[in-house]
């Protein structure tokens, strides 16, 4: 087990190989990483993942491709040549999971689909991500996040009234896909614990976004009423939304429940908005949610933000500051719970996100040092696929895979 830092890891001897590159399948395969799966990631030889060149980077080194694939083991392969593929299938018969994100049909065409491997491993899960899925009149469709979030109906629902669709500023579909892979493939791993066998995981970038948006199609369909953009408001609860201080600090207030909201009218000395009958019920504030925002608004513009949020917490409102990344690293709470430190790269003693979820018993990884391309190629094709000396320098040689260390 690579990277962890306790014996009791959920996924402790779990073997996944990642064909996958950029952002949704590396981030599956960081969530099996991060609970004790050991994850060669396999990469062209010459280029990488293509994530390498994102940006920002800080001294040659991409954030984004830090953060995702610390811990893990890079393989440097060239998939278009016959003998990289043949790598592939020795390499996969020893294994638990494969993920891979090609376009669907590309790994048959290659010899490597999930038949032609499970032959000789039929224990093996084989994850895959794509665009569109592998069914459907959409499946050979490129797809990435940006497309996956306009065409489930993200865009159209994230902004104001008045301002165009508008995508996220971060891989939003790829990261949600990408946790609803590794979430398959655990679900995978106990199916095959139960019957002995294999099988497929199915992801299409689209389809964890649109469940999260599935209450407008639910609508739509019951109703004939496409809901709209409503800026920092849900269209489902008042109120609820983002409100500036009179210090110029920013904070959200979540009335999303009616006694929330109740001890929030408690808290703005507003007892009367409790039995004001524009505003008594959800449904009633959702009907006057524009009057009543203007009264949070003002209530929240005559103090300084501390006050507003010290009043709020003393009446058990939900409500939290607006935080920028310097906040973030700043708050105990996150220091102690969320944020680990990356340590062994250029990037210096740096805080990221750890683990999305704690188990019991499990400390959680460690995240040390990003691997170079085709750092550990001769650590696994020599010593764990038990490759000569002579035919991988015959590899290397031809370009097939990267050069030895």
């Amino acid at each position: 087990m690579t990277g962890a830092n306790s014996t009791a890891a959920p996924l402790a001897g779990v073997r996944v190989i990642e064909l996958g590159s950029m952002y949704a399948a590396p981030t599956a395969g960081r969530m099996l990483r991060d609970f004790g799966a050991d994850v060669i990631k396999v990469e062209d030889p010459a280029h990488g993942d293509f994530a390498r060149q994102w940006q920002p980077a800080h001294e040659g080194l991409a954030i984004g491709f830090a953060r995702l694939n610390s811990g893990k083991r890079s393989v440097g392969v060239d998939l278009r040549r016959p003998e990289g593929r043949e790598l592939i299938r020795r390499m996969a018969r020893t294994a638990d999971v494969l993920i891979e994100n090609f376009r669907p049909g590309r790994m048959e065409d290659w010899g490597l689909g999930h038949a032609d491997l499970a032959a000789a491993n039929p224990r093996l899960i084989m994850t895959r991500v794509s665009g569109f899925g592998q069914t459907g009149p959409y499946r050979e469709r490129p797809g990435f996040g940006t497309v996956a979030e306009t065409m489930s109906g993200y865009a159209f629902l994230n902004g104001w009234p008045h301002t165009p669709p508008t995508a996220p500023p971060f891989g939003f579909a790829d990261s949600i896909a990408g946790i609803s892979a590794a979430f398959g493939t655990a679900m995978a791993l106990y199916r095959r614990e139960a019957q002995g066998k294999g099988g497929e995981v199915d992801i299409a970038l689209y389809e964890p976004l649109m469940f999260i948006l599935g209450d407008a199609v639910l609508r739509y369909t019951a109703s004939g009423e496409i809901t709209q953009r409503h800026g920092n408001a849900s269209g489902a609860a008042s109120p609820r939304g983002i409100y500036q201080a009179g210090d110029g600090g920013w904070l959200s207030i979540a009335g999303s429940n009616q006694t929330i909201a109740m001890r929030l009218f408690d808290a703005m000395e507003r007892p009367d908005l409790k039995t004001d009958e524009r505003y008594a019920t959800n449904t009633a504030r959702m009907a006057n949610n524009d009057a009543l925002q203007e009264i949070v608004i003002a209530w929240v513009k005559a103090r300084p933000r501390d006050e507003v949020l010290a009043v709020l917490d003393e009446h058990e409102v939900a409500a939290a500051p607006v935080n920028d990344a310097s906040d973030i690293v700043r708050d105990p709470h996150f220091t102690e719970r969320t944020l680990v430190e990356l340590a062994g790269t250029v990037l210096g003693p740096a805080l990221t996100p750890g683990p999305v979820l704690h188990v019991d018993g499990y400390a959680g990884p460690s995240y040390k040092g990003v691997p170079e391309i085709g750092e550990h190629t001769g650590e696994v094709l020599a010593g764990e696929l038990g490759l000569g000396a002579d035919e991988l320098a015959e590899l290397a040689t031809g370009g097939v895979i990267s050069a030895l260390r």
